[in-house]
């Protein structure tokens, strides 16, 4: 085996499936990528068992001949993100020695049998839909950030996904904060995709999505695949269902701001200096025509910081996580947003005031902490 390829497209395809390699494992070849060598085309796929990914390269590459190994991701990919030169030759010798070879030099490395590599597994196509790759992406950034992390929660670490006729709607929770982001498809779909997709899944789409047209989805008995641009994404989707949400939500409040978010993100990085020290925990003082975000006494200092805003019915004190709170209002776009909540004991409602219409909506609550 043996075949030409440009350096700078080499590096491009090892970051991609590079996002599907197990990092650390007991089980060795899944720390390793799989190259299927064909005449017309080079298939890379990589495999952690939880998602896989396959990516075909037609162009830029010239083969002489067929054939299928695996190598080890984390040598292969430090070694040519070394070389400097236009092209790269890669063969395939006897004794499981692959040869990495360029103008200014060669290295030789182990391949290891292909049959070794984890096959994927072959989805039951049940449903099929297209979502333009912007909206997808988009919908990813407004609601991952809520979910939780996979080996603290497991059980939470996912997203929910609901594409039907007309709306597209992601949410996420950890049980500590709630995000939710509808958006309106450019023409209707005549079936309905709702799933529970792993968080780590839509990390790593939402890393490598590329700008393309659509982005076709396929599921069926619990697996997923995503289609874009020459790249296919592999999952495994949670066997159950996601919580009636909907009801969180509050309808009513006692006390609501609308505040300039820019000065409240300032705000909040300078309270976190101080307030790492207590857990994120702060305190928020809703006045007349300000709030009053504070910390608790440290050892070495304690600090509040002022922010004008414009107050609707009951003056008020909650407390909050700061890390919680800065984080949704980095995802929301509009320059203004609104804060509004029951009492101290009952869930913070944070929404975007829109200067413009958008293409979606935007609704996030944070459960308050003891004051």
């Amino acid at each position: 085996m043996k075949f030409q390829i440009k350096a700078n497209v080499l590096k491009e395809w090892l970051n991609i499936v590079n996002h599907a390699v197990a990092n650390i494992t007991t089980t060795p070849i899944l720390e390793t990528i799989m190259l299927k060598v064909n005449f017309s085309s080079i298939v890379l796929i990589s495999n952690n068992l939880e998602m896989a990914i396959e990516y075909v390269i037609k162009e830029w590459v010239k083969i002489n001949s067929e054939w299928s190994f695996a190598i080890p991701s984390k040598l292969f990919t430090s070694l040519v993100s070394l070389i400097d030169d236009e092209e790269i030759e890669i063969e395939l010798l006897s004794w499981n020695n692959l040869q990495i070879k360029t103008e200014n030099g060669k290295t030789k490395i182990k391949w290891i049998d292909a049959t070794e590599f984890p096959l994927i597994p072959t989805i039951k196509e049940e449903i099929s839909i297209s979502v333009k790759w912007s909206i997808l992406k988009e919908s990813i950034e407004k609601t991952i950030f809520s979910s939780a992390e996979g080996n603290i929660r497991p059980t939470l670490a996912w997203l929910y996904v609901n594409i039907k006729e007309w709306e597209i709607i992601f949410a996420s929770t950890d049980s500590f904060r709630l995000s939710e982001y509808k958006t309106a498809q450019e023409r209707p779909l005549d079936i309905n995709f709702a799933q529970i997709i792993p968080n780590k899944t839509a990390h790593e789409i939402k890393g490598i999505i590329k700008d393309t047209e659509d982005v076709k989805i396929i599921s069926g008995h619990n697996q997923v695949w995503f289609f874009f641009w020459n790249t296919k994404v592999y999952s495994r989707l949670l066997n159950g269902k996601f919580p009636d949400y909907t009801n969180f939500f509050p309808n009513s409040y006692s006390t609501k701001v609308e505040i300039n978010r820019v000065d409240l993100i300032q705000a909040l990085r300078k309270i976190n200096l101080i307030s790492k020290e207590n857990n994120y925990s702060i305190k928020i003082k809703f006045n007349s025509n300000y709030m009053v975000l504070e910390t608790g006494e440290s050892q070495i200092w304690e600090l509040d910081v002022k922010v004008t805003a414009a107050l609707e019915w009951d003056e008020n004190i909650i407390g909050i996580n700061s890390i919680y709170f800065l984080e949704v209002l980095w995802v929301i776009e509009s320059t203004h947003i609104a804060i509004s909540f029951e009492n101290a004991l009952s869930p913070i409602f944070i929404k975007p005031i829109e200067e413009k219409k958008t293409k979606g909506e935007f609704r996030h609550i944070i459960m308050p902490l003891k004051i």
